[in-house]
């Protein structure tokens, strides 16, 4: 069955209009490729290509384009700013995890500055439960198997340089973090 683009109403604080659009139309694009490889793959299989260069190669960039839709799904859903309560379960492992709110955001923003292309993901380890930040490079580098995504910021530059220069991640991560949608974020964790 195939997918459907998701649409979001986000009214934002630092990033335009404009710049979701763009970044709306990049994910459309995922979308698209992540169905129609789908199909290709499916047919090459029915066809009995399915152990083929070609079929192999098709797969390969099935994860490249299937995590750029995920991903961005995962993005746009934590986006809508809200509060992160004090009292929540969600500020409390963090501040178990790090020490102190501070010190986590602190963290997970210098994952985001990393230089090259990719997301800052603060996931959960499915066993401990404890949170931890990393980044994953491109859309399927660097997850770490079995782990749950709770905060995922994008920071390849198609998320903010129609707002911000490219050397201005640092600003976009600001405005990101002005926008995180807590609620849903506290709602992945668990």
């Amino acid at each position: 069955m195939p997918y459907t683009a998701r649409t979001w109403n986000l009214d934002l604080k630092g990033l335009s209009k404009n710049q979701l659009d763009v970044h709306f139309a990049l994910y459309q694009g995922y979308v698209t490729n992540t169905n129609r490889l789908n199909d290709t793959i499916a047919q090459m299989i029915k066809d009995g290509k399915g152990n083929t260069p070609d079929c192999a190669e098709l797969k390969r960039r099935l994860g490249f384009e299937y995590n750029g839709m995920v991903l961005h799904e995962y993005y746009f859903d934590n986006l809508q700013s809200t509060e992160l309560s004090k009292d929540s379960a969600l500020y409390k492992k963090i501040q178990e995890c790090y020490g102190s709110y501070e010190t986590w955001e602190a963290d997970f923003k210098n994952t985001g500055l990393m230089r090259g292309i990719g997301w800052a993901i603060t996931f959960q380890d499915p066993n401990t439960k404890n949170l931890t930040n990393h980044w994953v490079g491109d859309h399927e580098v660097g997850h770490i198997a079995g782990f749950k995504p709770i905060l995922i910021m994008d920071v390849w530059e198609h998320a903010y340089t129609v707002d911000f220069k490219a050397t201005e991640r640092a600003k976009y991560i600001d405005a990101f973090m002005a926008n995180v949608n807590w609620e849903v974020v506290s709602k992945r964790f668990g």
